[in-house]
């Protein structure tokens, strides 16, 4: 029994059969990026654990752990996704996607029901390891499990097929939240403030759905074209005909050029993300505003909604248009717009525009979202297709370092204008003009990146075997 159920695991098993429409890959990979996806809601949690042993949610004041404390739960997840995804990104292009998603799934599930003893046994310890590492491992693996066959499955439109399935990871808290928020209304009565069982139910929903990726999913066999494919004759200097793998591609100067430009696209989106909820709740209120016009905090609500669909719809549209544009004309517009969206900001808050505001800010998360989707298909690019997967998952550390750098900094800097008296826009001025200057880095890392030297390729012939190796 354990055998069979071993065997249906393996790659060999997820080997498509001639004829398979490969349009029924990208809802395998949506199953698991939108669940992972959950990550980004994790805040809906953050007030009810604060107060979990008074009980009192609408305390003024944290009554049990701290602010800080539950806020290294999330940066745990998101330093352990780039973590595991650098270190298993190579065994994943080994054994396949299906047992990959499967590993991600168990971990991911798994570290909701730890998480959920740790809240029962009020140890934030076990909370840590469980929402945190173990989860974060689920998270970094469940990212990276199917780019590469996405890749593989659409070599005529790359952009598209990332595009579809991230789009799915910047969608989880669309779904997540609201759940979150049901579940724990539905056990209030059950446990303090419903937060346990929530977390128990929650584990085992996303386990559940996570399966219908993990047995969904086919791998191309070695060989396979679309049908009518041909691959373009128009020389571009950027896309290889080569293959480098993992190993080697991080030797590479074109590795760390994207990594510096995930870096800062991360890092400045993060800062918006921190900050645009408190900017336009003090800077658009009705005291300030002075006509009842002013954002109240449920419609600062909606407008953090509408920057998580922003950063949805940035996903898909940006890395679709990159298979028309060019990878690297594509991240030129994110950071060349990017840079003068940004300086904008703080003007546009100080001269109260809160329209222009709320566009703004929903283009910027559009290009935050699009950078996620658009790396893998610049990796493909300069790459090839044959360990993009493992490749893509070592440039994600770049994202665990935003993920500690980018709240880290912009923490700092809004800290050290209150602390010079200034409030409202311009407590947040440096923020947006210290981001805009990360995108000028950004920028420049863009522009230097050239084709991959052949020496890096790889000499052998490329099959599912060679991929893992």
């Amino acid at each position: 029994m354990a055998e069979n159920s071993a065997s249906l695991l393996d790659r060999s098993r997820t080997v498509a059969g001639p004829g398979y429409n490969r349009w029924l890959i990208p809802p395998a990979a949506l199953a698991i990026h939108l669940a992972i996806g959950q990550a980004y809601a994790f805040s809906v949690f953050k007030k009810p654990m604060g107060a979990l042993i008074s009980g009192n949610v609408d305390a003024p004041a944290p009554t049990d752990w701290t602010a800080g404390q539950l806020a290294v739960i999330f940066s745990i997840a998101i330093v352990l996704l780039g973590l595991s995804a650098a270190v298993f990104g190579k065994w994943l292009e080994r054994v396949g996607p299906r047992k990959a998603m499967m590993a991600s799934a168990l971990c991911f599930g798994g570290g909701f029901l730890i998480a959920a003893l740790g809240i029962s046994m009020h140890n934030i310890w076990v909370v840590y390891f469980g929402y945190g590492f173990v989860g974060g491992i689920g998270l970094g693996i469940g990212y990276i499990s199917p780019v590469s066959t996405l890749i593989k499955w659409f070599p005529d439109r790359p952009g598209v097929a990332t595009g579809m399935a991230i789009m799915g990871f910047g969608g989880g808290a669309m779904i997540g939240s609201p759940l979150a928020v049901a579940l724990m209304a539905q056990f209030k009565g059950v446990a303090p403030l419903g937060v346990a069982p929530t977390f128990i139910v929650m584990g085992l929903i996303y386990l559940a759905f996570m399966m219908f990726g993990v047995f969904t999913i086919r791998v191309p066999a070695d060989g396979w074209k679309p049908a009518g494919y041909v691959p373009s004759t128009q020389t571009n200097a950027l896309i290889t005909s080569s293959n480098v793998d993992a190993d080697n591609a991080i030797k590479t100067p074109q590795f760390w050029l994207l990594w510096v430009v995930l870096l800062c696209n991360v890092t400045a989106g993060i800062g918006v993300l921190e900050t645009a909820s408190p900017l336009i709740q003090e800077t658009f209120s009705d005291k300030n505003m002075g006509d009842g016009r002013g954002v109240t905090a449920a419609a600062a609500a909606g407008f953090v909604g509408l920057l998580s669909l922003f950063n949805l719809l940035g996903r898909f549209f940006w890395s679709s248009a990159s298979d028309k544009m060019g990878r690297k004309p594509t991240y030129m517009i994110y950071f060349g717009l990017g840079i003068a969206l940004y300086a904008l900001v703080p003007s546009l808050a100080a001269s109260a525009s809160l329209t222009m505001f709320v566009i703004v800010c929903c283009v910027i998360l559009s290009m935050y979202g699009g950078g996620f989707a658009t790396i893998p298909a610049y990796l493909r690019d300069l790459f090839g297709t044959m360990q993009v997967g493992a490749i893509h998952g070592r440039l994600l550390t770049a994202w665990s370092t935003a993920g500690i750098l980018g709240p880290l900094l912009v923490n700092y800097l809004h800290d050290s204008q209150k602390a010079k008296g200034l409030t409202g826009a311009a407590a947040y001025q440096t923020v947006f003009y210290t981001m805009a200057g990360l995108l000028v880095v950004g920028f420049i890392a863009n522009l230097m990146v050239t084709a991959v030297n052949e020496r890096y390729a790889f000499k052998g012939t490329v099959t599912s075997a060679s991929a893992g190796h």
